[in-house]
Formats: structure tokens, C-alpha cells, sequence
């Protein structure tokens, strides 16, 4: 008798322990989802400026049609990409993209002078450091999950009831980890610019040499 609540306890202590293990991976998991949605969320606020910063330059150089329609096309792409394995690639091409389209904008003083285009520039600003720290949050998140599935002896519930790895939300080089050059002086040119027009000032003519004194007759 003794032997069978023995084995009964050992029993029940191997449940409680797997019920645990379970628990965990499903708390782990659960919050690299709803870390994931956090990222979602300021990558869709990214997507949804972009347009009315377009339609903003636009107004000032329309003759950019191409830098325009590939700051459309990114945005479009980055709007349809699926997870984040292929939102990491979609989002480095639209970053690319927005970054030229400011590189329009810096040749317009005027254009970065007004009120439309500033609020524009710092609402994008904002956004990007708010992914930039949402993604932070996520990959730990994610770090923290794959290890529990990989790992002795939670990898053997995981196996067992189908928990997967998550993919890391991750950029290409360092150059594309960049977020889009934003933030412009706003201030006119000045009449000292290498823009402005040069002025011809009269060179002085130079000094005729001194005729050498005459020895004094003796």
C-alpha cells in the first residue's frame, strides 16, 4: 500500500511539473504575440503617414514622379508583408525610400518650412523610435520564448504539444538599420550661401616697384 501512494505521488508530481512547464511556454508565448501586435501597430501608423507626406512634397516637386511612386510601391509591399520575416526586408525597402523622398524635400526651403510638413516630419520622427523600441521589446520577448522550447527540459513539452520558434523581427545591414533622415534646419538660405549669386570686387592693382635711389654725385 505504502509502494502504491508512492507511486501515486511520484505520478502526481510529474503532472504538476508538466502542467508548470506548460503554463510557462504558453505565458512566453502569448507574449511575443502581443509583443508582435505592438510592433504591428506603429508599423501600420508608419504606413498611414506616408501618404499625406507624398502628396506634401508632391506639391512642391512634382517633377520627382519616380521617387514618389517608389515611396507608393514600398509602402504597398510593406502593407502586405506577412510576419516578420518578411516584414523586416519590406519595411528596410519603404525606409530607403523615404529617405530619398527627404532628400527632395531638402532642396525646397519652403517646403520644410511649413507647418504641414514639420508636423508630418515629427509624427514620423516619433514613429520610428516608438518601432525601433517596440522591436527591442519583441526580440527579447521572442529570446526568451525559443529558449524555453530549445532548452532541458521544457523542449520535451514543446516538442510534444507543437510549440514552434518564432521568427525575429530583424533588418538587413547597418546601414539599413537607420531610420529615415528627418529632421532639417527649416532655415533660408543666406545671402553668404555658395547659392547666391558672387559679387566681383576690383582687385587692386599692384604696387609698382620703387625705382632704386641715385647714388649722390661727389
Amino acid at each position: 500500500m505504502l509502494a502504491l501512494w508512492i507511486i501515486v505521488g511520484l505520478v502526481a508530481l510529474v503532472l504538476i511539473f508538466l502542467v508548470v512547464l506548460y503554463n510557462r511556454l504558453v505565458r512566453l508565448r502569448n507574449g511575443a504575440q502581443n509583443a508582435w501586435a505592438q510592433v504591428d501597430v506603429q508599423l501600420r501608423r508608419r504606413h498611414d503617414l506616408i501618404p499625406n507626406l507624398v502628396e506634401t512634397v508632391k506639391g512642391y516637386a512634382a517633377h520627382e514622379r519616380g521617387t514618389f511612386d517608389e515611396a507608393t510601391q514600398a509602402r504597398t509591399a510593406a502593407q502586405k508583408a506577412q510576419g516578420p520575416a518578411e516584414q523586416g526586408p519590406a519595411e528596410n525597402i519603404l525606409s530607403q525610400a523615404l529617405g530619398k523622398l527627404f532628400a527632395v524635400a531638402e532642396a525646397y526651403p519652403q517646403l520644410r518650412a511649413t507647418e504641414n510638413f514639420q508636423q508630418l516630419q515629427g509624427q514620423l520622427a516619433e514613429t520610428e523610435n516608438m518601432i525601433q523600441a517596440s522591436r527591442q521589446v519583441y526580440n527579447n520577448s521572442v529570446l526568451s520564448y525559443n529558449n524555453a522550447i530549445q532548452t532541458v527540459p521544457s523542449n520535451i513539452v514543446a516538442g510534444a504539444l507543437g510549440f514552434k520558434p518564432r521568427e525575429f523581427f530583424e533588418v538587413g545591414d547597418e546601414a539599413e538599420r537607420e531610420a529615415p533622415k528627418v529632421s532639417f534646419s527649416g532655415t533660408e538660405p543666406s545671402a553668404t550661401d555658395a547659392s547666391a549669386p558672387a559679387v566681383d570686387t576690383p582687385s587692386q592693382p599692384p604696387a609698382e616697384p620703387e625705382a632704386p635711389s641715385t647714388p649722390p654725385q661727389t
